[in-house]
């Protein structure tokens, strides 16, 4: 057994894992929670514009790596893992980022590619499922870029056929198409057509044709199946492996949609620093069930609460 802290820094969240990873009989890893938290940090505030990582930005991801560090070490973490993605990548300043982390945490940050991205999310969003219900499709829509990847779960864990990470998320197509509150039709009309341009890039990449099961992972698709449910507040174990009818997730995502910010914080599963941009990350999710539907004729989705995190865990166990 070995004990493993995981970080995740997104766009729009960081977000910790500790974690004890064990073999199971058939050879495969297991892991058990030992802790788990996540910080709305909005690092990737203004890079689309700017090109640019915000300082104050920076300063809430220090103060919240200051916190994980604690952490993993009063659990007795023996390795640490922290993966940074999309904002960081396209940051000009990101040097900057690279030396608070380092100064913060004791570790260097990785900033992967949105191919390394998209493999770690798959093989953390399958590891619960039957493996009779592959080849999956596994989406992960974040704050600046959604990854989709297709794959399959065996006797030797997780497979990747194909994977293809684009920059379009929740963060970025808010502050690129949505600045009204409520939005206006316009906006949503122009949002629509951005998000699907460029996840139509990676449809090209990835033949999603022979997938039998969608899943999907990360804040939006998660908060969705939360007010789906009607949750008084939100509940990992009413979300994790819960299913959405196609028809369910354009009926949610409609209204968050169209509603207006007050509107939004009326929802007790939604997290507070997801009200703006959950429109915008529900229409990610719509176009994306849209595809599916016409491509491999998938009509729900599977939320999963494992995902990149899980599988920057079990890359270091």
């Amino acid at each position: 057994m070995s004990r493993v802290a995981a970080i995740d820094c997104g766009t729009n969240s960081i977000r910790l894992l500790v974690a004890d990873v064990t073999e199971a009989f058939d050879g495969r890893k297991e892991l058990r929670d030992l802790h788990r938290e996540m910080r709305i940090v909005r690092l990737g505030k203004g890079v689309d514009a700017t090109g640019r990582l915000d300082p104050e930005a920076l300063e809430r991801t220090r103060a919240a790596l200051v916190d994980y560090a604690v952490a993993a070490r009063r659990k007795g973490a023996e390795r640490v893992r922290m993966v940074a993605t999309s904002a960081t990548r396209d940051a000009s300043n990101r040097e900057d980022f690279f030396a608070m982390v380092r100064d913060t945490l004791g570790v260097d940050a990785e900033i992967i590619t949105g191919d390394e991205e998209a493999r770690l999310s798959f093989i953390g969003a399958v590891g619960d499922l039957d493996p009779d219900d592959g080849p999956f499709v596994v989406t992960d829509v974040g704050g600046g870029s959604t990854e989709v990847v297709v794959g399959e779960l065996d006797d030797d864990g997780a497979r990747v056929s194909a994977a293809r990470s684009v920059d379009m998320g929740s963060v970025r197509l808010t502050e690129r198409c949505l600045p009204s509150d409520p939005p206006a039709e316009s906006e949503i009309t122009e949002a629509r057509r951005v998000a699907s341009e460029v996840l139509a890039q990676a449809f090209a990449s990835v033949p999603v044709e022979g997938a039998r099961t969608w899943v999907g992972v990360a804040g939006t698709i998660t908060t969705l199946s939360g007010i789906a449910q009607e949750l008084p507040e939100y509940d990992r174990e009413q979300v994790h492996l819960s299913t959405l009818s196609r028809d369910d997730l354009h009926r949610v995502s409609d209204l968050l949609i169209r509603s207006s910010r007050a509107e939004r914080e009326k929802h007790g599963a939604l997290h507070p620093g997801r009200v703006d941009v959950i429109g915008a990350g529900s229409l990610v999710v719509q176009a994306l069930a849209d595809e599916l539907h016409a491509r491999a004729g998938i009509e729900r989705i599977v939320v999963s609460e494992h995902d990149i995190l899980d599988g920057i865990a079990h890359s270091i166990a």
